[in-house]
């Protein structure tokens, strides 16, 4: 089973894969978008292409747990990936902290700032779903 990972923000959505025994998640891009329409293309080719099964949406809860305005939003576009993809389901995956931990990682890793901003979202959305993968695997 392949899942995409994602890591929607307002302008940009970092996208993540995992591979096929569900196991390992992977870097795959940022896509920088208008719309969601725009968005969505995008995610055609990487769907088709690369055979994805479902999707992992990272849900940016408040820290105390409680829906924020950003996951009312990211609700909403989960709605939409369940109207274009009906056979795929749409798994929403706590994602707090998450980009810091991105955030961190690169830093360790004496990544320059500049070079940060361009994949701080397809970091955020390995996490996100390597998070997901592990608590999959670990509840069977």
């Amino acid at each position: 089973m392949v899942y995409l990972g994602l890591d929607l923000g307002s302008k940009t959505c970092g996208v993540s894969i995992s591979d096929r025994t569900a196991t390992i998640a992977s870097s795959v891009e940022v896509i920088r978008y208008k719309d969601y329409e725009n968005l969505l293309l995008n995610l055609d080719a990487i769907v088709y292409t690369r055979n994805v099964d479902a999707f992992v949406l990272g849900n940016p809860l408040n820290l105390d747990g409680s829906m924020s305005k950003r996951s009312e939003i990211t609700l909403e576009f989960k709605e939409l990936l369940e109207s274009r993809y009906p056979t795929k389901e749409v798994i929403m995956q706590d994602e707090r902290l998450s980009t810091v931990e991105a955030e961190r990682m690169l830093i360790s890793n004496e990544t320059r700032r500049k070079n940060r901003k361009k994949v701080i979202d397809k970091i955020a959305a390995t996490i996100i779903l390597q998070a997901f993968l592990d608590k999959r695997n670990h509840e069977k």
